[in-house]
Protein backbone atom coordinates (compact mmCIF):
# COMPACT_ATOMS: atom_id res chain seq x y z
CA UNK A 1 0.00 0.00 0.00
CA UNK A 2 1.23 3.47 -0.88
CA UNK A 3 0.95 6.39 1.52
CA UNK A 4 -2.11 7.73 -0.33
CA UNK A 5 -3.78 4.30 -0.16
CA UNK A 6 -3.10 4.12 3.58
CA UNK A 7 -4.64 7.60 4.04
CA UNK A 8 -7.74 6.50 2.12
CA UNK A 9 -8.04 3.39 4.28
CA UNK A 10 -7.79 5.41 7.50
CA UNK A 11 -10.55 7.74 6.36
CA UNK A 12 -12.73 4.79 5.35
CA UNK A 13 -12.45 3.17 8.80
CA UNK A 14 -13.18 6.43 10.62
CA UNK A 15 -9.65 7.42 11.69
CA UNK A 16 -8.62 11.06 11.43
CA UNK A 17 -4.86 11.44 12.02
CA UNK A 18 -2.98 14.63 11.24
CA UNK A 19 -0.68 14.60 8.23
CA UNK A 20 2.57 14.79 10.19
CA UNK A 21 1.74 11.89 12.53
CA UNK A 22 0.45 9.70 9.70
CA UNK A 23 3.50 10.26 7.51
CA UNK A 24 5.86 9.70 10.46
CA UNK A 25 4.14 6.44 11.35
CA UNK A 26 4.20 5.32 7.70
CA UNK A 27 7.97 5.96 7.39
CA UNK A 28 8.70 4.20 10.66
CA UNK A 29 6.94 1.06 9.43
CA UNK A 30 8.35 1.21 5.89
CA UNK A 31 11.40 -0.93 6.74
CA UNK A 32 12.23 -1.49 3.06
CA UNK A 33 12.20 2.28 2.41
CA UNK A 34 10.46 1.78 -0.95
CA UNK A 35 7.51 4.07 -0.25
CA UNK A 36 5.13 1.12 0.13
CA UNK A 37 4.05 -1.10 3.01
CA UNK A 38 4.10 -4.85 2.44
CA UNK A 39 1.99 -7.35 4.40
CA UNK A 40 4.19 -7.42 7.52
CA UNK A 41 4.69 -3.66 7.46
CA UNK A 42 0.93 -3.05 7.23
CA UNK A 43 0.52 -5.32 10.26
CA UNK A 44 3.09 -3.27 12.16
CA UNK A 45 1.40 -0.03 11.06
CA UNK A 46 -1.95 -1.26 12.41
CA UNK A 47 -0.31 -2.39 15.66
CA UNK A 48 1.20 1.05 16.18
CA UNK A 49 -2.09 2.66 15.23
CA UNK A 50 -3.96 0.64 17.84
CA UNK A 51 -1.45 1.21 20.61
CA UNK A 52 -3.28 2.50 23.68
CA UNK A 53 -1.11 4.74 25.88
CA UNK A 54 -3.71 4.46 28.66
CA UNK A 55 -3.50 0.66 28.65
CA UNK A 56 0.28 0.80 28.35
CA UNK A 57 0.36 2.83 31.57
CA UNK A 58 -1.66 0.14 33.36
CA UNK A 59 0.65 -2.52 31.91
CA UNK A 60 3.82 -0.75 33.13
CA UNK A 61 2.32 -0.35 36.61
CA UNK A 62 2.29 -4.15 37.04
CA UNK A 63 5.33 -5.09 34.94
CA UNK A 64 8.65 -5.21 36.80
CA UNK A 65 10.70 -4.68 33.60
CA UNK A 66 8.19 -2.67 31.56
CA UNK A 67 8.21 -5.10 28.65
CA UNK A 68 6.34 -8.25 29.78
CA UNK A 69 4.05 -9.46 32.54
CA UNK A 70 4.95 -12.67 34.33
CA UNK A 71 2.17 -15.03 35.44
CA UNK A 72 2.50 -13.71 39.00
CA UNK A 73 2.28 -10.08 37.82
CA UNK A 74 -0.74 -10.81 35.67
CA UNK A 75 -2.31 -12.57 38.65
CA UNK A 76 -1.72 -9.43 40.78
CA UNK A 77 -3.50 -7.33 38.16
CA UNK A 78 -6.44 -9.74 38.06
CA UNK A 79 -6.71 -9.73 41.84
CA UNK A 80 -6.85 -5.93 41.95
CA UNK A 81 -9.69 -6.00 39.42
CA UNK A 82 -11.72 -8.49 41.43
CA UNK A 83 -11.23 -11.22 38.83
CA UNK A 84 -10.16 -14.85 39.25
CA UNK A 85 -6.59 -14.37 40.57
CA UNK A 86 -5.42 -17.97 40.29
CA UNK A 87 -2.21 -18.85 38.45
CA UNK A 88 -4.19 -21.27 36.31
CA UNK A 89 -6.51 -18.49 35.11
CA UNK A 90 -3.57 -16.19 34.39
CA UNK A 91 -1.89 -18.97 32.38
CA UNK A 92 -5.07 -19.55 30.34
CA UNK A 93 -5.27 -15.84 29.52
CA UNK A 94 -1.70 -15.89 28.22
CA UNK A 95 -2.43 -18.95 26.07
CA UNK A 96 -5.60 -17.26 24.72
CA UNK A 97 -4.50 -13.69 24.04
CA UNK A 98 -0.69 -13.67 23.71
CA UNK A 99 0.19 -13.82 20.01
CA UNK A 100 3.98 -13.95 20.44
CA UNK A 101 4.87 -17.64 20.49
CA UNK A 102 8.16 -17.17 22.38
CA UNK A 103 6.47 -15.13 25.11
CA UNK A 104 3.64 -17.65 25.28
CA UNK A 105 6.04 -20.59 25.75
CA UNK A 106 7.78 -18.73 28.59
CA UNK A 107 4.40 -17.84 30.16
CA UNK A 108 4.84 -14.10 29.63
CA UNK A 109 2.29 -11.56 28.38
CA UNK A 110 3.52 -8.72 26.19
CA UNK A 111 1.90 -5.31 25.78
CA UNK A 112 0.20 -6.51 22.61
CA UNK A 113 -1.22 -9.55 24.41
CA UNK A 114 -2.37 -7.40 27.31
CA UNK A 115 -4.12 -5.01 24.90
CA UNK A 116 -5.82 -7.94 23.14
CA UNK A 117 -7.07 -9.20 26.49
CA UNK A 118 -8.30 -5.80 27.66
CA UNK A 119 -10.23 -5.23 24.43
CA UNK A 120 -11.74 -8.73 24.39
CA UNK A 121 -15.25 -9.78 25.42
CA UNK A 122 -13.69 -11.36 28.51
CA UNK A 123 -13.01 -7.85 29.83
CA UNK A 124 -16.52 -6.65 28.99
CA UNK A 125 -18.21 -4.68 31.79
CA UNK A 126 -21.11 -7.12 31.38
CA UNK A 127 -20.67 -10.25 33.48
CA UNK A 128 -20.07 -13.09 30.97
CA UNK A 129 -21.70 -15.55 33.38
CA UNK A 130 -24.97 -13.68 32.81
CA UNK A 131 -24.90 -14.49 29.09
CA UNK A 132 -26.40 -17.84 30.06
CA UNK A 133 -29.55 -18.59 32.04
CA UNK A 134 -28.28 -18.39 35.62
CA UNK A 135 -31.28 -17.31 37.68
CA UNK A 136 -33.69 -19.59 39.54
CA UNK A 137 -36.46 -20.34 37.03
CA UNK A 138 -38.61 -22.37 39.42
CA UNK A 139 -40.35 -19.45 41.13
CA UNK A 140 -43.96 -18.40 40.35
CA UNK A 141 -44.45 -16.33 37.19
CA UNK A 142 -45.39 -13.31 39.31
CA UNK A 143 -41.80 -13.18 40.62
CA UNK A 144 -40.37 -12.19 37.23
CA UNK A 145 -40.15 -9.22 34.94
CA UNK A 146 -41.35 -10.42 31.52
CA UNK A 147 -40.20 -8.84 28.25
CA UNK A 148 -43.40 -7.62 26.57
CA UNK A 149 -44.39 -5.99 23.29
CA UNK A 150 -47.33 -3.67 22.50
CA UNK A 151 -49.05 -3.62 19.10
CA UNK A 152 -46.51 -6.22 18.04
CA UNK A 153 -47.95 -6.52 14.53
CA UNK A 154 -47.15 -2.90 13.56
CA UNK A 155 -44.05 -1.87 11.65
CA UNK A 156 -44.27 1.84 12.56
CA UNK A 157 -47.01 4.18 13.83
CA UNK A 158 -50.45 3.00 14.94
CA UNK A 159 -52.42 5.09 12.42
CA UNK A 160 -51.14 4.40 8.92
CA UNK A 161 -48.36 1.82 9.10
CA UNK A 162 -48.22 -1.75 7.83
CA UNK A 163 -49.32 -4.76 9.88
CA UNK A 164 -47.01 -7.70 9.27
CA UNK A 165 -45.60 -10.93 10.64
CA UNK A 166 -42.07 -9.48 10.51
CA UNK A 167 -42.34 -7.50 13.79
CA UNK A 168 -43.24 -10.76 15.57
CA UNK A 169 -40.07 -12.35 14.25
CA UNK A 170 -37.93 -9.42 15.42
CA UNK A 171 -39.56 -9.28 18.85
CA UNK A 172 -39.32 -13.03 19.44
CA UNK A 173 -35.68 -13.09 18.30
CA UNK A 174 -34.99 -10.40 20.91
CA UNK A 175 -36.36 -12.66 23.64
CA UNK A 176 -39.78 -11.04 23.93
CA UNK A 177 -42.12 -13.31 25.93
CA UNK A 178 -45.45 -11.51 25.61
CA UNK A 179 -46.71 -10.39 22.19
CA UNK A 180 -49.99 -8.67 21.39
CA UNK A 181 -52.61 -9.65 18.82
CA UNK A 182 -55.50 -7.24 18.06
CA UNK A 183 -58.06 -9.55 16.45
CA UNK A 184 -60.95 -8.47 14.19
CA UNK A 185 -63.37 -10.21 11.86
CA UNK A 186 -61.92 -10.66 8.37
CA UNK A 187 -63.10 -11.66 4.93
CA UNK A 188 -64.10 -15.22 4.05
CA UNK A 189 -64.44 -16.13 7.72
CA UNK A 190 -60.72 -15.62 8.46
CA UNK A 191 -59.86 -13.36 11.46
CA UNK A 192 -57.37 -10.56 10.83
CA UNK A 193 -54.97 -8.55 12.97
CA UNK A 194 -54.60 -4.78 12.72
CA UNK A 195 -55.14 -1.61 14.75
CA UNK A 196 -58.89 -1.20 14.62
CA UNK A 197 -60.58 1.93 13.22
CA UNK A 198 -57.30 3.17 11.68
CA UNK A 199 -55.62 3.09 8.28
CA UNK A 200 -53.16 0.35 9.26
CA UNK A 201 -53.11 -2.62 6.91
CA UNK A 202 -54.32 -6.08 7.91
CA UNK A 203 -52.52 -9.38 8.31
CA UNK A 204 -54.24 -12.74 8.64
CA UNK A 205 -54.47 -14.17 12.17
CA UNK A 206 -53.51 -17.56 10.77
CA UNK A 207 -50.26 -16.20 9.26
CA UNK A 208 -49.30 -14.57 12.56
CA UNK A 209 -49.85 -17.81 14.50
CA UNK A 210 -47.79 -19.74 11.92
CA UNK A 211 -44.96 -17.23 12.39
CA UNK A 212 -45.21 -17.42 16.17
CA UNK A 213 -45.11 -21.21 16.00
CA UNK A 214 -41.89 -21.05 13.99
CA UNK A 215 -40.03 -18.48 16.13
CA UNK A 216 -41.59 -18.86 19.61
CA UNK A 217 -38.67 -20.62 21.24
CA UNK A 218 -35.66 -19.81 19.07
CA UNK A 219 -34.33 -17.20 21.53
CA UNK A 220 -35.83 -18.49 24.77
CA UNK A 221 -37.18 -21.83 26.01
CA UNK A 222 -39.55 -20.23 28.51
CA UNK A 223 -43.30 -19.63 28.14
CA UNK A 224 -44.61 -17.24 25.52
CA UNK A 225 -47.81 -15.32 26.32
CA UNK A 226 -50.20 -14.30 23.53
CA UNK A 227 -52.06 -11.20 24.72
CA UNK A 228 -55.35 -11.08 22.83
CA UNK A 229 -57.38 -7.94 22.33
CA UNK A 230 -60.39 -9.70 20.95
CA UNK A 231 -62.97 -7.87 18.82
CA UNK A 232 -64.10 -10.88 16.79
CA UNK A 233 -67.54 -12.40 16.48
CA UNK A 234 -68.20 -15.71 18.20
CA UNK A 235 -67.93 -17.51 14.86
CA UNK A 236 -64.48 -16.12 14.05
CA UNK A 237 -63.32 -16.64 17.64
CA UNK A 238 -64.00 -20.34 17.05
CA UNK A 239 -61.82 -20.11 13.93
CA UNK A 240 -59.08 -18.50 16.05
CA UNK A 241 -59.26 -21.38 18.53
CA UNK A 242 -59.09 -23.90 15.70
CA UNK A 243 -55.96 -22.27 14.25
CA UNK A 244 -54.31 -22.16 17.68
CA UNK A 245 -54.91 -25.88 18.18
CA UNK A 246 -53.99 -26.92 14.66
CA UNK A 247 -50.86 -24.79 14.22
CA UNK A 248 -49.39 -24.71 17.74
CA UNK A 249 -50.23 -28.29 18.62
CA UNK A 250 -48.68 -29.51 21.87
CA UNK A 251 -46.99 -26.15 22.46
CA UNK A 252 -50.40 -24.64 23.26
CA UNK A 253 -51.28 -24.83 26.95
CA UNK A 254 -54.87 -26.04 27.21
CA UNK A 255 -55.08 -27.13 30.85
CA UNK A 256 -53.31 -26.46 34.19
CA UNK A 257 -49.98 -28.18 34.75
CA UNK A 258 -51.28 -29.57 38.04
CA UNK A 259 -54.60 -30.94 39.28
CA UNK A 260 -54.03 -29.40 42.72
CA UNK A 261 -55.90 -26.22 43.74
CA UNK A 262 -54.03 -23.17 42.45
CA UNK A 263 -52.32 -21.25 45.27
CA UNK A 264 -49.73 -19.52 43.12
CA UNK A 265 -48.84 -19.35 39.45
CA UNK A 266 -46.58 -22.06 38.01
CA UNK A 267 -42.95 -21.27 37.25
CA UNK A 268 -41.27 -20.56 33.90
CA UNK A 269 -39.56 -23.93 34.23
CA UNK A 270 -42.88 -25.75 34.65
CA UNK A 271 -44.21 -23.94 31.57
CA UNK A 272 -41.05 -24.41 29.53
CA UNK A 273 -41.81 -24.65 25.81
CA UNK A 274 -45.50 -23.78 26.25
CA UNK A 275 -47.59 -21.00 24.70
CA UNK A 276 -50.19 -19.35 26.94
CA UNK A 277 -53.21 -17.35 25.83
CA UNK A 278 -54.14 -14.18 27.74
CA UNK A 279 -57.71 -12.93 27.39
CA UNK A 280 -61.24 -12.99 28.71
CA UNK A 281 -62.87 -16.19 29.86
CA UNK A 282 -66.42 -17.33 30.54
CA UNK A 283 -67.47 -17.27 34.17
CA UNK A 284 -69.57 -20.17 35.33
CA UNK A 285 -72.53 -18.03 36.39
CA UNK A 286 -73.47 -14.38 36.56
CA UNK A 287 -73.12 -14.36 40.35
CA UNK A 288 -69.40 -14.10 39.79
CA UNK A 289 -69.82 -10.68 38.19
CA UNK A 290 -69.00 -7.55 40.06
CA UNK A 291 -71.83 -6.39 42.30
CA UNK A 292 -72.55 -3.44 40.03
CA UNK A 293 -72.99 -5.84 37.11
CA UNK A 294 -70.50 -3.85 35.03
CA UNK A 295 -69.69 -5.36 31.67
CA UNK A 296 -66.03 -4.39 32.13
CA UNK A 297 -65.57 -7.52 34.21
CA UNK A 298 -65.11 -9.38 30.95
CA UNK A 299 -62.69 -6.98 29.29
CA UNK A 300 -59.05 -6.24 29.70
CA UNK A 301 -58.39 -2.74 30.98
CA UNK A 302 -57.41 -1.57 27.51
CA UNK A 303 -60.73 -2.76 26.10
CA UNK A 304 -62.63 -1.16 28.95
CA UNK A 305 -60.79 2.10 28.33
CA UNK A 306 -61.73 2.03 24.66
CA UNK A 307 -65.35 1.38 25.52
CA UNK A 308 -65.46 4.23 28.01
CA UNK A 309 -63.92 6.60 25.44
CA UNK A 310 -66.85 5.97 23.10
CA UNK A 311 -69.76 7.89 24.59
CA UNK A 312 -72.17 6.22 22.16
CA UNK A 313 -71.40 2.73 23.45
CA UNK A 314 -74.47 1.54 25.38
CA UNK A 315 -74.08 -0.30 28.67
CA UNK A 316 -74.32 -3.98 27.79
CA UNK A 317 -76.28 -6.57 29.61
CA UNK A 318 -73.84 -8.91 31.44
CA UNK A 319 -75.48 -12.00 30.07
CA UNK A 320 -75.29 -10.70 26.49
CA UNK A 321 -71.60 -9.75 26.84
CA UNK A 322 -70.82 -13.15 28.28
CA UNK A 323 -72.49 -14.79 25.27
CA UNK A 324 -70.08 -12.92 22.96
CA UNK A 325 -67.26 -15.20 24.07
CA UNK A 326 -66.57 -18.34 22.10
CA UNK A 327 -66.40 -21.40 24.40
CA UNK A 328 -63.62 -22.85 22.23
CA UNK A 329 -61.45 -19.78 22.69
CA UNK A 330 -62.47 -19.17 26.28
CA UNK A 331 -61.30 -22.60 27.42
CA UNK A 332 -57.75 -21.80 26.22
CA UNK A 333 -57.39 -19.10 28.88
CA UNK A 334 -55.63 -21.02 31.66
CA UNK A 335 -53.27 -18.83 33.73
CA UNK A 336 -53.76 -15.35 32.22
CA UNK A 337 -57.42 -14.49 32.71
CA UNK A 338 -58.01 -10.81 31.95
CA UNK A 339 -60.17 -9.08 34.56
CA UNK A 340 -60.80 -5.44 35.34
CA UNK A 341 -58.88 -4.03 38.27
CA UNK A 342 -61.18 -3.75 41.29
CA UNK A 343 -58.84 -2.02 43.72
CA UNK A 344 -56.19 -3.25 46.10
CA UNK A 345 -58.69 -3.76 48.90
CA UNK A 346 -60.15 -6.77 47.08
CA UNK A 347 -56.76 -8.26 46.20
CA UNK A 348 -57.13 -11.10 48.71
CA UNK A 349 -60.21 -12.34 46.82
CA UNK A 350 -58.48 -12.45 43.44
CA UNK A 351 -57.30 -15.80 42.12
CA UNK A 352 -53.59 -16.07 41.20
CA UNK A 353 -54.50 -16.77 37.56
CA UNK A 354 -56.41 -13.49 37.17
CA UNK A 355 -54.53 -10.46 35.86
CA UNK A 356 -55.27 -6.86 34.97
CA UNK A 357 -53.95 -4.45 32.37
CA UNK A 358 -53.28 -0.79 33.11
CA UNK A 359 -52.68 2.19 30.87
CA UNK A 360 -49.44 4.01 31.61
CA UNK A 361 -51.35 6.94 33.18
CA UNK A 362 -53.41 4.61 35.38
CA UNK A 363 -50.29 2.76 36.49
CA UNK A 364 -48.45 5.99 37.35
CA UNK A 365 -51.45 7.17 39.40
CA UNK A 366 -51.51 3.91 41.36
CA UNK A 367 -47.76 4.11 41.94
CA UNK A 368 -48.05 7.68 43.26
CA UNK A 369 -51.11 7.01 45.43
CA UNK A 370 -50.58 3.42 46.59
CA UNK A 371 -47.06 2.34 45.66
CA UNK A 372 -46.63 -0.12 48.52
CA UNK A 373 -49.98 -1.81 47.80
CA UNK A 374 -49.13 -2.04 44.10
CA UNK A 375 -45.85 -3.80 44.96
CA UNK A 376 -47.75 -6.30 47.13
CA UNK A 377 -50.34 -6.82 44.39
CA UNK A 378 -47.58 -7.56 41.88
CA UNK A 379 -46.00 -10.12 44.20
CA UNK A 380 -48.95 -12.43 43.52
CA UNK A 381 -50.87 -11.20 40.47
CA UNK A 382 -49.54 -10.56 37.00
CA UNK A 383 -49.99 -7.04 35.63
CA UNK A 384 -49.54 -5.64 32.15
CA UNK A 385 -48.85 -1.96 31.43
CA UNK A 386 -49.50 -0.57 27.94
CA UNK A 387 -48.78 2.81 26.30
CA UNK A 388 -51.39 5.55 26.13
CA UNK A 389 -53.68 5.56 23.11
CA UNK A 390 -52.58 9.15 22.55
CA UNK A 391 -49.14 7.95 21.42
CA UNK A 392 -50.16 8.02 17.76
CA UNK A 393 -46.56 7.70 16.54
CA UNK A 394 -46.05 4.58 18.69
CA UNK A 395 -43.68 6.36 21.06
CA UNK A 396 -42.83 4.75 24.39
CA UNK A 397 -43.06 5.69 28.06
CA UNK A 398 -40.28 5.24 30.63
CA UNK A 399 -40.55 1.57 31.67
CA UNK A 400 -38.41 2.09 34.78
CA UNK A 401 -41.29 3.68 36.71
CA UNK A 402 -43.33 0.50 36.23
CA UNK A 403 -40.46 -1.84 37.08
CA UNK A 404 -39.90 0.15 40.29
CA UNK A 405 -43.16 -1.26 41.67
CA UNK A 406 -42.71 -4.78 40.30
CA UNK A 407 -44.98 -4.65 37.22
CA UNK A 408 -44.28 -7.70 35.10
CA UNK A 409 -45.35 -7.09 31.51
CA UNK A 410 -44.30 -3.52 30.77
CA UNK A 411 -45.34 -3.55 27.11
CA UNK A 412 -43.39 -1.28 24.77
CA UNK A 413 -43.56 -0.59 21.04
CA UNK A 414 -40.60 -2.71 19.93
CA UNK A 415 -40.81 -1.10 16.49
CA UNK A 416 -39.85 2.31 17.92
CA UNK A 417 -36.14 2.65 18.81
CA UNK A 418 -34.99 5.06 21.49
CA UNK A 419 -33.94 5.36 25.11
CA UNK A 420 -36.98 3.43 26.38
CA UNK A 421 -36.21 0.42 24.21
CA UNK A 422 -32.52 0.72 25.17
CA UNK A 423 -33.59 0.41 28.80
CA UNK A 424 -35.76 -2.58 27.97
CA UNK A 425 -32.87 -4.24 26.15
CA UNK A 426 -30.61 -3.61 29.13
CA UNK A 427 -33.20 -4.94 31.58
CA UNK A 428 -33.47 -8.24 29.71
CA UNK A 429 -29.83 -8.54 28.61
CA UNK A 430 -28.87 -10.82 31.56
CA UNK A 431 -30.11 -14.34 32.22
CA UNK A 432 -29.27 -15.48 28.71
CA UNK A 433 -31.67 -12.93 27.16
CA UNK A 434 -34.46 -15.42 27.85
CA UNK A 435 -37.04 -12.67 28.49
CA UNK A 436 -37.52 -13.48 32.19
CA UNK A 437 -35.65 -11.61 34.93
CA UNK A 438 -36.17 -12.52 38.58
CA UNK A 439 -37.44 -9.55 40.55
CA UNK A 440 -35.68 -8.43 43.76
CA UNK A 441 -36.72 -10.46 46.82
CA UNK A 442 -38.54 -7.54 48.46
CA UNK A 443 -40.79 -7.28 45.39
CA UNK A 444 -41.85 -10.93 45.72
CA UNK A 445 -43.08 -10.61 49.31
CA UNK A 446 -46.89 -10.18 49.70
CA UNK A 447 -46.26 -8.26 52.94
CA UNK A 448 -43.51 -6.05 51.52
CA UNK A 449 -43.21 -2.51 52.88
CA UNK A 450 -41.27 -1.24 49.88
CA UNK A 451 -42.76 1.91 48.37
CA UNK A 452 -41.04 3.18 45.18
CA UNK A 453 -42.21 6.72 46.04
CA UNK A 454 -40.64 6.65 49.51
CA UNK A 455 -37.14 5.26 49.25
CA UNK A 456 -35.27 6.97 52.08
CA UNK A 457 -32.46 9.47 51.94
CA UNK A 458 -33.06 10.73 55.47
CA UNK A 459 -31.06 10.27 58.70
CA UNK A 460 -29.02 7.07 58.76
CA UNK A 461 -29.11 6.65 55.00
CA UNK A 462 -25.78 5.40 53.68
CA UNK A 463 -25.58 5.72 49.90
CA UNK A 464 -23.47 3.45 47.71
CA UNK A 465 -21.20 5.41 45.39
CA UNK A 466 -20.42 4.07 41.94
CA UNK A 467 -17.16 5.32 40.44
CA UNK A 468 -16.51 4.79 36.74
CA UNK A 469 -13.26 5.71 35.01
CA UNK A 470 -13.43 6.03 31.25
CA UNK A 471 -10.07 4.89 29.88
CA UNK A 472 -10.47 4.66 26.12
CA UNK A 473 -12.56 3.52 23.20
CA UNK A 474 -11.78 2.75 19.58
CA UNK A 475 -13.29 1.85 16.21
CA UNK A 476 -16.35 3.99 16.91
CA UNK A 477 -18.88 4.07 14.03
CA UNK A 478 -19.54 7.07 11.84
CA UNK A 479 -22.76 8.98 12.44
CA UNK A 480 -22.95 10.47 8.94
CA UNK A 481 -22.28 7.44 6.77
CA UNK A 482 -23.14 9.36 3.58
CA UNK A 483 -20.16 11.68 4.03
CA UNK A 484 -16.91 9.80 3.38
CA UNK A 485 -14.81 12.26 5.39
CA UNK A 486 -17.15 12.22 8.38
CA UNK A 487 -15.44 11.62 11.76
CA UNK A 488 -17.28 11.43 15.06
CA UNK A 489 -16.64 13.61 18.12
CA UNK A 490 -16.90 10.87 20.79
CA UNK A 491 -18.32 11.36 24.26
CA UNK A 492 -19.36 8.88 26.95
CA UNK A 493 -22.62 9.38 28.83
CA UNK A 494 -23.30 7.27 31.94
CA UNK A 495 -26.80 7.16 33.45
CA UNK A 496 -28.34 5.33 36.38
CA UNK A 497 -32.05 4.54 36.13
CA UNK A 498 -34.06 3.51 39.17
CA UNK A 499 -36.06 5.12 41.94
CA UNK A 500 -35.77 8.91 42.14
CA UNK A 501 -33.06 8.98 44.80
CA UNK A 502 -30.78 6.77 42.66
CA UNK A 503 -31.13 8.56 39.34
CA UNK A 504 -27.86 10.07 38.14
CA UNK A 505 -26.28 11.29 34.92
CA UNK A 506 -22.63 12.11 34.15
CA UNK A 507 -20.78 12.65 30.89
CA UNK A 508 -17.22 13.13 29.72
CA UNK A 509 -16.08 16.04 27.56
CA UNK A 510 -16.09 15.27 23.85
CA UNK A 511 -12.99 14.76 21.73
CA UNK A 512 -12.99 16.51 18.35
CA UNK A 513 -12.52 14.38 15.20
CA UNK A 514 -11.42 11.27 17.04
CA UNK A 515 -13.51 8.30 15.96
CA UNK A 516 -10.69 5.79 16.20
CA UNK A 517 -9.20 6.68 19.56
CA UNK A 518 -11.05 8.22 22.46
CA UNK A 519 -9.45 8.52 25.87
CA UNK A 520 -9.86 10.48 29.05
Amino acid sequence: MTYDEVKGLLQMINIDLNEQHTRCLFKRCDKSCDGRLDHNEIEEFCRELMRRPELDAVFRHYSSNGSVLSIAELRDFLGDQGEDASLNHAQNLILTYELNERAQKKSFMTQDGFTMYMLSMESDVFNPDHCRIYQDMTRPLAHYFISSSHNTYLTKDQITSTSSTEPYIRALNQGCRCVELDCWDGDKGEPTIYHGHTLTSKVLFKEVIETINQYAFKASPYPLILSFENHCSVEQQAVMAKHLHTILGKKLLTKPVSDLPLKELPSPEELRGRILVKGRRHVSHLGQLEKNGSFTSFFSSSEAEQASMNKNTPKSDPARVCSKLSPELSELIVYCKSVSFRGFESASNVHPDEMSSFSESEAIRLIKDSGKLFVRHNSRQLSRIYPSGQRLQSSNFDPQEMWNCGCHMVALNFQTPGEQMDLNQGRFLPNGRCGYILKPTFMCNPTSNFDPEKTGGGPGHTPTQLTIRIISAQQLPKINTEKASSIVDPQVLVEIHGVDIDKARKKTHHIDNNGNVFSK
